[in-house]
């Protein structure tokens, strides 16, 4: 099966650099799917999992915010924020998704709603990321 390269980059550090049979992101306007010889394309990501494949196990990485650029056999994400499964900090994104219920259950003050959901959304991602490849790598 032909490969392609999969880099992830935030504006610390490079997170992935390595040859994948397939990748699944968290586009804006909903989830796409690239292998080799993919048609060259620019999206917007939003908050999720990165999935990527190689040699036919899945491995995943939280992303949220940035641009995803396919261009040849290359996939080049540019994220806000990109954590693999053993640096995401699992109590972490407890707490600050329950800081985030709880701003969204406080009808009567000013709530930014959008930035309480979107706190939510990545707390809920990081943990989905942290449990589905510990329930992977232990299969």
């Amino acid at each position: 099966m032909a490969q392609l390269l999969l880099e992830i980059v935030t504006p610390d550090k490079l997170v992935l650099s390595q040859d994948v049979d397939y990748v699944g992101a968290p586009g804006l306007l909903g989830e796409f799917g690239v292998m080799a010889n993919h048609i060259p394309f620019l999206s917007a990501l939003g908050i999720g999992s990165l999935m990527y494949k190689v040699g036919g196990k899945a491995n995943y990485v939280f992303v949220s915010g940035g641009f995803a650029e396919v261009s040849g056999n290359k996939v080049t994400i540019l994220a806000e924020v990109a954590e693999r499964p053993e640096d995401i900090d699992v109590e972490r994104a407890r707490k600050a998704q329950d800081r985030a219920k709880q701003r969204l259950d406080r009808e009567r003050e000013k709530v930014d709603f959008a930035r309480a959901q979107a706190a939510m959304q990545r707390a809920f991602y990081r943990m989905k990321v942290r449990d589905t490849a510990t329930s992977t790598a232990s299969h």
